[in-house]
């Protein structure tokens, strides 16, 4: 059974910092990428950070140089590091595993709220 679990969302004052974390299990974690997205009230889920399977990142323009994504192959996590958060970060934050091989694999977790205000 498929299970992603984020934890780690929560209320954190403007320029303030959350780490997210979301534990695999289910599937080979190691070779999926990992993704985080989210999602504010009225709009769409958006992609926020992405990790290829080897380790590589990308980043929303709203969230470089701000967001650190990682993952542990040992550990079937991922995580989500988030400084300097912003008024406009606010949302339910999801993660998303994603395999595109001989057919494409996405599996998401519950999402965790994560609220910007002072």
């Amino acid at each position: 059974q498929v299970q992603l679990v984020e934890s780690g969302g929560g209320l954190v004052q403007p320029g303030g910092s959350l780490k997210l974390s979301c534990a695999a299990s289910g599937f080979t974690f190691s070779t999926y990428a990992m993704n985080w997205y989210r999602q504010a009230p009225g709009k769409e889920r958006d992609l926020v950070a992405a990790v290829t399977s080897a380790g590589g990142t990308n980043y929303a323009d709203s969230v470089k140089g701000r967001f650190t994504a990682s993952r542990d192959n040992t550990q079937n996590t991922v995580y989500l590091q988030m400084n300097s958060l912003k008024p406009e970060d606010p949302a339910v934050y999801y993660c998303n595993a994603h395999r595109d091989w001989s057919r494409v694999y996405d599996y998401w977790g519950q999402g965790t709220q994560v609220t910007v205000s002072s």
